[in-house]
């Protein structure tokens, strides 16, 4: 738990008022400023995750329904039995209420209960559907209650009877009194042309020098006495007719808001539950948009084992200030690339429980201290905090703060006695899931002993396993944090030239107090500072010095280490910037591909490219794309002579690897055997490639077929055919041949008797995609085998 006093020294109280400014309802403002840490590890962790899911569920984006609660009212006391019997329902206005609250619920429900709800936000999704919906109270209010909070005509048949009964009536007494104010003439007597009412019954506005000239009753007079509202004789019994079905009317208004309050009390439970549902709903809408105004997250739960890690942690009410100050399209950053709001790194590394601050007064050792103890506060409260992603803090039990003056003239307690007795009192309850803050303990009394009992109570915290954060200028304790074990030392850093705070903490170090700069800072004499110099010569300079001379080693390496930081992030956005610039060029081209593809495809389905030439424009098109994408570096080029019978090459434009079959030095080209397929190549379309080094791979391109085409030889062997079937073997092959980009094939047939041969040669004259053929050379096959070139 964490004591009311801790809160309000820690200044709880702001964030929770913050929080209940950016809710929309009065019920959620009432919730927000009763905001307290949760009970367990459990409840705080679901909150978390409740909110997380919130934000996934609710932010605007692709696959979000981006739903903002709007206000709405409160109904909470509308639904405490106590103020509100059975026997005396609510007014319209109350189900008006429950109507609009009904009405955004339903929306709200609608919003979080989608598809992908169960995956992404579980919990937001259970709450949502954890009771059963007021079904048939939504819908009589639906119909009994209009959007100005008046009962409809339609919620009864017995209403819309009297009601038109009640029109029709209005519209006799009109139509009677201007009869008879034209039949009598008695527009002279009028003080005006209009009809009114008096105590809600028709009558004429008489003039008061009149009111005997014409028989009826007089209800009423107008202040200035010139006026008396008369009301006719023939306009008795059409008024006493209107005042019975008016009174029929509210009986049976009364009949509806008793059935429509039966029904509130029937579906009690459901009607609570939309009501909370919208609560939260405001609740974690306003957490969202307190995040928004410091960059916040809410932080991972760890164990006490695993430590304390706050990254770039700002203080929760420095951090809003800040955005409060800042004016639209400024940067939370300085020229420097730091917070303006300078952040602190916050951490006990495992098996540490205590961390010394020590530095100059007015350097954010307090801050320090407000900040741990505030972001624990607000995370074990469910609420986003302003620290980087990575950070994490244990589950705190109990938290106490000796922070402030707590001096009282009423009670005669000073400071230091206030801080005795809070400690007394809580010393029992604390154990290793406990945290103590210590800002100056025990400087309220002589400073041997102040110092000693600091020390002590140390001691005795550390013997519990409680983890502390103290802030200190006893010199008793920077050696106790540089000499004890499970303790931390850390200083608040100073620039070295100026003196000025850097609010940046250095650890394993101590610092100086900075008195005398500090008081002159703040307007005490020269006089004065220059005499406490000539006493401090007294009572060791010589360590002030060293702690100096530390603390510029330490700013000197906080500079350089910001300096890394600026150029991280620069080359992260450099990265970022060409990560962004590939991937367009990627997409480009990549629609490129589609668009030529998709323009052949389309030439050959209108008959403006045959087959055959769409094959081959597509298999020149990928190879056209293949070496902008195969990676060179690995590879090199060099003349057909250089070349060996056996060596082991890439053919880069299948991406396949092969050896040597055959060289020819005269056209530049080499005869390649590729895991048993042989053909002729180009040479510069191959790369000599080391032993043993794998192939890079091309990029898929879009083909006209869907199916790869299957690995084969680009010589196909005829023999023992018939000229039927060899001619129909040959028209696929030069399909595959078209498709994997060859240039050139080679068709053996055999020499027989050459009839075979002349009717593949008649066949090849018909192909449109063969630009040329004829038989090979004696030294390859002559007349027994055709060698066919490829547009």
């Amino acid at each position: 738990m964490i004591h009311q006093r801790t809160l309000t020294a820690l200044e709880f109280h702001k964030i929770s008022g913050r929080l209940a400014e950016l809710c929309e309802s009065p019920a959620g403002r009432g919730r927000a400023l009763a905001l307290r840490p949760l009970q367990c590890v459990e409840e705080a962790f679901l909150a978390a995750r409740v909110y997380e899911e919130s934000v996934v569920c609710f932010s605007a984006g692709d696959n979000k329904n981006g739903f903002v609660l709007p206000s709405f009212p409160d109904i909470c006391a509308l639904l405490d039995h106590t103020a509100f019997p059975a026997q005396n329902p609510y007014d319209a206005d109350a189900f008006w209420a429950m109507r609009e609250t009904l009405g955004l619920a339903r929306i709200a429900h609608e919003a979080i209960n989608v598809p992908e709800a169960e995956k992404h936000w579980p919990n937001l999704l259970h709450i949502a559907l954890a009771v059963p919906w007021p079904v048939q109270l939504a819908a009589a209010l639906s119909r009994c209650i209009s959007d100005d909070a008046l009962i409809r005509d339609a919620a009864s048949p017995e209403l819309y009877r009297l009601r038109s009964e009640l029109r029709r009536m209005h519209q006799t007494c009109t139509r009677k009194i201007r009869e008879f104010a034209l039949q009598y003439n008695i527009s002279r007597y009028l003080q005006d042309e209009f009809i009114t009412l008096s105590s809600d019954r028709y009558v004429l506005p008489l003039k008061g020098n009149f009111k005997g000239q014409l028989q009826g009753i007089i209800h009423d007079w107008s202040q200035t006495g010139e006026t008396c509202y008369f009301e006719p004789v023939f306009l008795l019994e059409l008024n006493n007719r209107l005042q019975e079905l008016k009174h029929e009317e509210r009986a049976e208004e009364q009949k509806i808001l008793a059935y429509l309050h039966g029904l509130v009390l029937a579906e009690i439970t459901g009607v609570r539950a939309a009501s909370e549902l919208l609560i939260r709903l405001d609740i974690l809408q306003a957490k969202r948009r307190l995040a928004d105004l410091f960059d916040g997250r809410c932080l991972a739960l760890a164990t006490p084992e695993e430590g304390i890690e706050l990254l770039d942690a700002r203080h929760p009410l420095l951090a809003l200030e800040q955005s409060a100050l800042r004016r639209p399209g400024d940067d939370d950053r300085d020229n420097c690339g730091n917070s303006r709001v300078r952040p602190v790194r916050i951490r006990l590394r495992p098996g540490e429980r205590a961390l010394i601050i020590t530095g100059g007064n007015a350097g954010g050792k307090t801050v320090c201290l407000k900040t741990l103890g505030l972001i624990a506060a607000m995370t074990f409260s469910g609420l986003p905090v302003p620290a980087a992603k990575g950070s994490r803090i244990p589950w705190f039990k109990r938290i106490d703060a000796f922070i402030g003056d707590e001096q009282s003239l009423e009670n005669s307690v000073s400071t230091f006695t206030a801080q005795i007795r809070h400690l007394a009192k809580a010393l029992k309850y604390l154990d290793h899931a406990s945290l103590v803050l210590l800002d100056e303990f025990g400087a309220g009394t002589d400073p041997a002993e102040g110092a000693a009992l600091a020390l002590a109570v140390c001691d005795a915290l550390l013997e519990r396993g409680a983890f502390i954060l103290a802030a200190t200028h006893f010199p008793a304790l920077k050696s106790y944090a540089l000499t004890r074990e499970h303790v931390r030392a850390a200083s608040m850093l100073f620039e070295p030239e100026t003196r000025k705070p850097l609010f940046r903490l250095a650890y394993d170090q101590v610092g100086a107090s900075q008195a005398l700069h500090v008081a002159r800072e703040h307007g005490l004499p020269q006089s004065i500072t220059d005499r406490a110099e000539q006493y401090l010569l007294q009572y060791g300079r010589e360590t002030s010095e060293i702690l100096d001379r530390l603390n510029a080693l330490a700013a000197q390496r906080e500079k350089e280490l910001d300096n890394m930081a600026l150029e991280r992030r620069k080359a992260q956005n450099a990265l970022q910037k060409t990560k962004e610039r590939l991937e367009s060029e990627r997409r480009k081209l990549y629609e490129d591909v589609r668009s030529r593809a998709g323009e052949l495809m389309r030439a050959w389905k209108e008959g403006r490219v045959g087959h055959k030439r769409a094959l081959k424009e597509m298999a020149q098109l990928r190879v056209s794309l293949a070496p902008a994408h195969v990676a060179e570096g690995n590879f090199s080029t060099v003349p057909a002579e250089n070349f060996q019978i056996g060596q082991l090459v890439l053919h880069r434009a299948f991406n396949k690897s092969g050896t040597v079959a055959e060289i020819d030095e005269r056209r530049g080209r080499l005869r390649l055997n590729l895991n048993g397929v042989t053909l002729w190549a180009k040479v510069e379309d191959v790369s000599a490639r080391p032993t043993g080094e794998n192939p890079p791979r091309l990029p898929h391109v879009l083909r006209p077929a869907d199916k790869k085409p299957e690995a084969e030889s680009f010589r196909i062997d005829l023999r023992g055919m018939n000229a039927a079937e060899a001619v129909r073997a040959v028209d696929r092959f030069v399909d595959r041949a078209l498709l994997a980009g060859c240039a050139e094939v080679e068709i053996i047939h055999g020499r027989g008797t050459g009839a075979l041969r002349r009717e593949i040669h008649n066949f090849l004259h018909t192909v449109s995609s063969v630009e040329r053929f004829a038989t090979a050379p004696e030294n390859l096959g002559g007349d027994g085998m055709t060698i066919v070139s490829l547009r």
